[in-house]
C-alpha cells in the first residue's frame, strides 16, 4: 500500500471549485425564467443544484481522505450493487420515466440515476482487472474480451432504459483504459468494425435515434421537430459573439431552447458570455485534464494509474460529446456537461470522482 502525502493537488481543487461556481451561476441564469413559470420560484433549480453541490463537495473531501486502494478491495461489490440498481430502475413503479427513459429511482424529494454511478464503478473494477492482468491484455481471448465483456453487459442494461449517451461515455472510458493498458490495435480494429455495426443497428432500431442523425446532417429538414434543439442552440451561440450579450441576458432561455439548464447549458453560457466565456470554460477543463494526466503518470502503482486514467477519460469524453452536440458537430444525445449542467446524480458522481483523483494525487510522485 503506497505512502500517503500530506497535501492533495491544489490546482485540481481550485479548477474544480471554479467550474462548480461557474456552473451554479449558469444554472440559475439559464433556468430562472423556466423555473418562475413552472414552479413560481426562479431559484427552484439553482437551490437544488446548490444542495447537490454541497452534498458532492462533502463526498469529495470525504473520499479524498480514503485510500484509493479501498476501491480496489470493494470494486467487485460496488459493481454488483450498481448492477442491482440497473435492474431495479427497469421495474415499473420503482424506476421513474423522464423524457422517454426509465433511468431514475426516486429517493424522497430527489432521484438518483444508477447508470451515472455505474460509470465510476466500472472504472474502479476495470482498473483492478487491468492492473492484475496486464500481461494478458495482448491476448484477445484471455485479456481483451473478458475486460470488455462486463462493460458491454452494463451497456446493454443501460440501453434497456434506454440511455445511449451514458452508455457511450461508459464504453468509451473503458476502451481508453484498455488501450492505455497495452491492448493490440488490431484487436481494437476488429471490435471497432463490430461496434460500428452494432451502433448502426441501435440507431436503425429506434426511429427517434434515426431522426437525430438526419437532423444532425440537416436540422432544417425538420426545424420544429428533431432539428429544433440544435437550431435553437446555434441561435444562442451565434449572437454571443466575442463578449456575449451579458450575464442573464440570454434570449434563447425564454422558452426557445428546451430546459436550457441541462444538456444545452453551454449554449446559454456562450450566448451570455461569448467566445471569451466559452474559451475560459474550455481552458478550465483543459487544466483539469492536465492535472489528471500528471496524477496518472505519477501514481505509485498500476491500479492508481488506471484509476486516474479512467476518471480523466470519463470527464474528457463527456465534455467532448456535450460540446460537440451543442455546437452541431455531433448528433443530439442526452449528455450533461460536467460540473455545469443541472443534475444531482451527474454532479455528485463527478465530485466523487474528483475526490478519488485527489486521493491518488496524495500518493503521486510529480
Amino acid at each position: 500500500m503506497p505512502t500517503k502525502k500530506s497535501t492533495p493537488d491544489f490546482i485540481l481543487i481550485l479548477v474544480t471549485f471554479t467550474l462548480l461556481a461557474v456552473g451554479l451561476i449558469m444554472v440559475y441564469s439559464a433556468s430562472a425564467i423556466w423555473a418562475e413559470y413552472k414552479f413560481d420560484d426562479s431559484f427552484f433549480f439553482a437551490k437544488r443544484q446548490m444542495l447537490f453541490a454541497a452534498a458532492g463537495i462533502m463526498a469529495m473531501f470525504f473520499i479524498m481522505n480514503i485510500d484509493y486502494w479501498t476501491w480496489r478491495t470493494w470494486a467487485k461489490a460496488i459493481v454488483i450493487i450498481c448492477f442491482v440498481l440497473l435492474v431495479l430502475v427497469l421495474i415499473p413503479g420503482v424506476g421513474n420515466v423522464r423524457n422517454g427513459s426509465r433511468s431514475w429511482i426516486g429517493v424522497g424529494a430527489f432521484s438518483i440515476q444508477p447508470s451515472e454511478f455505474m460509470k465510476l464503478a466500472m472504472i474502479a473494477f476495470l482498473a483492478k482487472y487491468l492492473s492484475e492482468r496486464q500481461k494478458l491484455i495482448t491476448s484477445f481471448r484471455k485479456g481483451l474480451l473478458p475486460s470488455l465483456g462486463l462493460a458491454f453487459l452494463a451497456f446493454g442494461m443501460i440501453m434497456l432504459q434506454p440511455d445511449l449517451g451514458t452508455g457511450t461515455v461508459m464504453i468509451g472510458t473503458c476502451v481508453v483504459m484498455i488501450f492505455i493498458s497495452g491492448a493490440k490495435i488490431s484487436h481494437f480494429a476488429v471490435l471497432g468494425l463490430i461496434g460500428l455495426g452494432g451502433f448502426a443497428g441501435l440507431v436503425l432500431s429506434a426511429p427517434y435515434r434515426m431522426k437525430r442523425i438526419t437532423s444532425f446532417l440537416d436540422p432544417w429538414e425538420d426545424p420544429l421537430g428533431s432539428g429544433f434543439q440544435i437550431i435553437q442552440s446555434l441561435y444562442a451561440i451565434g449572437p454571443g459573439g466575442l463578449f456575449g450579450l451579458g450575464l442573464g441576458e440570454s434570449r434563447q432561455k425564454f422558452f426557445y431552447l428546451p430546459e436550457p439548464q441541462t444538456d444545452f447549458i453551454f449554449a446559454i453560457l456562450a450566448e451570455e458570455l461569448g467566445f471569451i466565456g466559452g474559451s475560459f470554460v474550455l481552458l478550465l477543463f483543459s487544466l483539469l485534464l492536465w492535472r489528471g494526466i500528471r496524477i496518472a503518470l505519477g501514481a505509485p502503482d498500476l491500479y492508481g494509474s488506471f484509476l486516474a486514467v479512467g476518471i480523466i477519460a470519463m470527464v474528457a469524453i463527456q465534455v467532448m460529446i456535450n460540446i460537440g452536440v451543442v455546437t452541431g458537430l455531433m448528433p443530439v444525445t442526452g449528455i450533461t456537461l460536467p460540473f455545469l449542467s443541472y443534475g444531482g446524480s451527474s454532479l455528485t458522481l463527478m465530485l466523487m470522482a474528483i475526490g478519488v483523483l485527489l486521493n491518488i494525487s496524495r500518493h503521486a510522485r510529480y
